[in-house]
């Protein structure tokens, strides 16, 4: 994956501010915030990793479950009348709504990675 970073299953962004003349980023997957910041990618790489384990410290104190990157659920919003055509297709291909969201996921970014 282009952009991001990744360190112990937690990735992150990487964005350029023009007016701070610095690279910096954001954990994504997570309810909590955290962000680094660096002036190159080898000190933005750092951060990221420093801010993960820091994070993953303060959990364990706290005696914390740290949040789960991704758990394999998520709400999706669609068109009632796509939500009904994907219930028809799941149907008549003997197969849950769930089954035909995550066929249909995979196949999307299978042809556009």
């Amino acid at each position: 994956m282009s952009n991001l970073l990744e360190y112990k299953g937690y990735f992150g962004t990487v964005e350029f501010s023009a007016n701070d003349k610095v690279l910096f980023g954001k954990v994504i997957g997570l309810n909590s915030l955290i962000s680094f910041e660096g002036e190159s990618i080898e000190s933005l790489q750092k951060d990221f990793e420093a801010a993960v384990d820091d994070y993953l410290d303060l959990c364990a104190e706290k005696d914390l479950e740290p949040e789960k990157v991704y758990r394999g659920s998520f709400n999706v919003r669609v068109t009632p009348e796509l939500h009904k055509n994907l219930v028809l297709y799941s149907a008549s291909h003997s197969q849950t709504l769930n089954a035909t969201v995550e066929e249909a996921i995979k196949h999307y970014i299978l042809h556009n990675l």
